[in-house]
């Protein structure tokens, strides 16, 4: 293992694809564009290409070959081929736990145990293919009060992991919001409309902008606003109230409704069947907690 190592891999299990073959392994990455603009109303597909050159000095010599890469307005990707014996694939592999999409893969425990610069580069890596910040991404509506989103979709046990590996270099989590019944349609507006399955939906965390500073991006225009709104945050905000993990604060937890749907077999074993009025229960039950 080392950074650039770390750093790819956290690419592909934030959104990459394997295409096993008998002699030979792809792997493709997708960064999407979320926005055609950002918040200067400049071309987000600019800045991602532009980004491809410092992408290509971190991968390519570990890949030691080029990558493909193409372009189109809603999404960048990169790819390239293998041997199936070849060191890295080999690598990726064991550390994706053999799943061949983003929503499947299972980081391997061994992630854990990386140094922390590696950590690091695994957490950028995955911020570039699924994080983003906007001045929309405010918290409450409160002035400065700016986060980063990291949006992963399906894969329930990958939320926990990430949201774990944050807590391993101290960086604190504002609030996850699951894609659950309970968080997602905590009214049953959208049920009650004939919409059974609106809830099922991208699990959002979500992170003060500060606190994402030691991650950062690679990705230009996302590295851009991030020093941004962090300073701005800290024009409004004590840097003490953004570094608290959950169990370290006083929540107000407001009662839901029963949901119908808390029983769908989309949901993983361990918390089907219950009933959430706080996302840090359900995340506790999940394996992320003090």
């Amino acid at each position: 293992m080392n950074v650039q190592m770390a750093y790819l891999l956290g690419m592909v299990l934030g959104n990459g694809e394997i295409q096993r073959e008998l002699d030979t392994t792809k792997v493709t990455i997708e960064i999407p564009h979320k926005n055609l603009k950002d918040d200067n109303g400049l071309d987000v597909q600019v800045y991602v290409n532009s980004s491809l050159m410092d992408i290509r000095a971190v991968i390519e010599p570990l890949v030691g070959q080029s990558f493909l890469h193409s372009q189109t307005k809603r999404c960048t990707q990169i790819s390239f081929t293998k041997p199936n014996a070849d060191y890295v694939i080999r690598e990726i592999m064991r550390f994706i736990g053999g799943g061949v999409n983003h929503t499947t893969m299972q980081m391997n425990s061994d992630l854990f145990n990386i140094t922390r610069d590696e950590k690091i580069e695994l957490l950028r890596g995955i911020a570039d293919v699924t994080g983003y910040i906007r001045r929309s991404n405010v918290a409450y509506g409160q002035d400065g009060a700016h986060r980063v989103y990291i949006e992963i979709p399906g894969n329930w046990q990958f939320v926990i992991d990430v949201a774990n590996l944050l807590k391993s270099i101290d960086v604190p989590i504002q609030t996850i919001d699951f894609g659950h019944p309970n968080f997602r349609d905590p009214k049953l507006k959208k049920y009650n409309e004939g919409k059974i399955n609106y809830w099922k939906k991208e699990h959002q965390l979500k992170i003060f902008a500060n606190e994402f500073l030691p991650i950062g991006f690679n990705i230009v225009h996302k590295q851009k606003s991030l020093l941004e709104y962090a300073e701005e945050l800290l024009d409004f905000i004590d840097e003490s109230k953004t570094h608290k993990f959950y169990w370290e604060k006083t929540t107000r937890i407001r009662t839901k409704p029963i949901h119908p749907m808390e029983n769908d077999i989309s949901l993983p074993e361990r918390i089907r069947g219950k009933h959430y009025d706080s996302w840090t229960v359900l995340a506790k039950d999940l394996g992320y907690g003090e």
